[in-house]
């Protein structure tokens, strides 16, 4: 009841004052009729608030985000649903969802009446054009008698996350080498050269599937010979994305860092679908990415990644030179100068394919600038050490320039001639 007389609007309030003072002057005046009028006032917005207080906990409410992940840009759908779990109908009920700032305005409806045990579903959407992980609710709802005297607020205490991920785009195949490892009976051999042919059978063991028998070796022996356990194979890559921000230019989505961040979603979403096993590594050193799903966990990772303070490579460098194992490095690179960019460029040897994304940062800033010296510098530096070069001036796309990923030696070779 106290509850309730707290959520006395403008109008209840109004009325209990009325109520009172015709009371008061009922007594006063000695008038029975005007004490008749100023207990049925009075006793409205108590009655009121009376009912309104004990609808407090009728309703149940559930959420569903669809898709709970969504692309930079796009719309994701969310459903509420609200049960009415007692005996009574609702009366009107005003709802509202709470959303960031970042996805649009809050949604408000309005229900006038919900029956005993009666389901209701709203549905409405949002979009943003920043990345992250954003909290959808608590959703609120204000309880008002039919003759509008109180309104009670109520907030469910569910909520739920939209992850927001960096635009993802298409691109064109391209053939890279990667360090291949894997475990099983058999020992490290070319994919390209095992065939049928080159099976190393053993002896049949008891509880050996009666498919791997090998009936060509089954023949040649005269014993029964299975098949080795096959080896499972992956290729192991690490893509390394420069967050610094000074190494960046612009602001908002447009903005260097922006690009970056969606040039890696690409090629590591390309590359995972490929089949490569990635690891993501930043100038803060290497992120942890969960083993299934592997592009959702790196879309995951990148949509909340920041710009860091740093002005250096050097653990983002460590990082990669820790790994050991990676025959694909793949670094999607702001402004960088002579000196990172020697040490990034140890790190391809042997077998090692090295593809360097180097953003043209100059260009965010003042697009008739073109590439600079440290800029050019920088590209030789690499592609003297074997790296492959795709430039990605301001306003390009990621899609367009990929293919140059194929070429190795090709900046070096233009520059070279010219």
């Amino acid at each position: 009841m106290t509850s309730g007389l707290k959520a006395l609007t403008a109008r209840g309030r109004s009325f209990l004052a009325s109520g009172i003072a015709a009371l008061l002057c009922a007594f006063i005046l000695g008038e029975h009729d005007l004490l008749r009028i100023g207990v049925l006032i009075l006793s409205l917005p108590l009655l009121a608030a009376l009912v309104v207080a004990r609808t407090r906990y009728r309703l149940s409410c559930a959420r569903r985000l669809d898709p709970p992940r969504a692309e930079l840009g796009s719309e994701a759908t969310v459903t509420l649903r609200l049960e009415n779990v007692t005996r009574l109908p609702t009366g009107l009920l005003m709802i509202e969802d709470t959303v960031p700032y970042a996805l649009g305005a809050r949604p408000r409806f309005v229900l006038d009446r919900v029956e005993s045990q009666g389901i209701r579903e709203i549905d409405y959407r949002v979009r943003s054009d920043l990345r992250g992980r954003f909290t959808i609710g608590p959703l609120s709802i204000r309880i008002s008698d039919p003759f509008g005297l109180v309104e009670l607020t109520r907030s469910f205490t569910i909520s739920d996350t939209l992850v927001v991920t960096p635009q993802v785009t298409a691109l064109p195949h391209v053939r890279l080498s990667g360090e291949w490892t894997g475990g099983g009976d058999s020992r490290t051999r070319s994919v390209a050269s095992a065939g049928d042919d080159d099976v190393a059978p053993r002896d049949y063991r008891q509880g050996d599937d009666l498919r791997r028998v090998h009936w060509r070796s089954t023949a040649r022996y005269g014993e029964l010979m299975v098949r080795r356990e096959e080896q499972q194979w992956q290729s192991r890559g690490a893509l390394l994305l420069d967050t610094r921000r000074y190494a960046h230019r612009g602001e908002g989505p447009r903005s260097s860092f922006e690009v970056a961040v969606s040039a890696a979603a690409s090629i590591g979403v390309q590359l995972a679908h490929e089949g490569l096993g990635l690891r993501l590594v930043t100038d803060q050193g290497a992120e942890h990415l969960t083993d299934g799903g592997l592009s959702w966990s790196l879309l995951d990772t990148l949509a909340v990644v920041r710009t860091s303070p740093a002005r250096s490579l050097e653990y983002g460098i460590s990082a990669l030179r820790q790994g050991g194992g990676d025959g694909l490095i793949v670094a999607v690179l702001g402004g960088i100068d002579l000196e990172q960019a020697q040490e990034l460029a140890r790190l391809r040897h042997g077998n090692v394919t090295g593809v360097a994304v180097m953003l043209d940062v100059a260009g965010w800033e003042r697009p008739e600038l073109g590439d600079n010296e440290e800029y050019q510098a920088a590209q030789a530096v690499l592609a003297g050490m074997g790296w492959r070069i795709v430039r990605l001036p301001a306003g390009a796309s990621i899609a367009s320039v990929w293919p140059d990923a194929a070429q190795r030696g090709r900046f070096a070779a233009s520059k070279g001639g010219s």
